[in-house]
């Protein structure tokens, strides 16, 4: 079956990443901007390392986003 264009995925992004595309395919999922995710996850990462935890765990999970 066909994927609905408009049903929400959660994905990497390639277009406007920084790094892998992860904090970009959060933000277009949340509907937030994307400075929001990735100060959080800077946030996460300087109190204690679990951001780049997560960010590294999301980055081999998520799929990357296709044309």
């Amino acid at each position: 079956r066909e994927r609905d264009m408009n049903e929400k995925r959660l994905m990497r992004v390639e277009e406007g990443r920084m790094i892998a595309g992860v904090c970009t395919g959060l933000g277009r999922y949340l509907g937030i901007d994307v400075t929001i995710v990735r100060v959080i996850f800077v946030l996460l990462a300087i109190f204690g390392l679990s951001g780049i935890l997560l960010y590294l765990i999301l980055w081999l999970v998520m799929p990357m986003e296709t044309a």
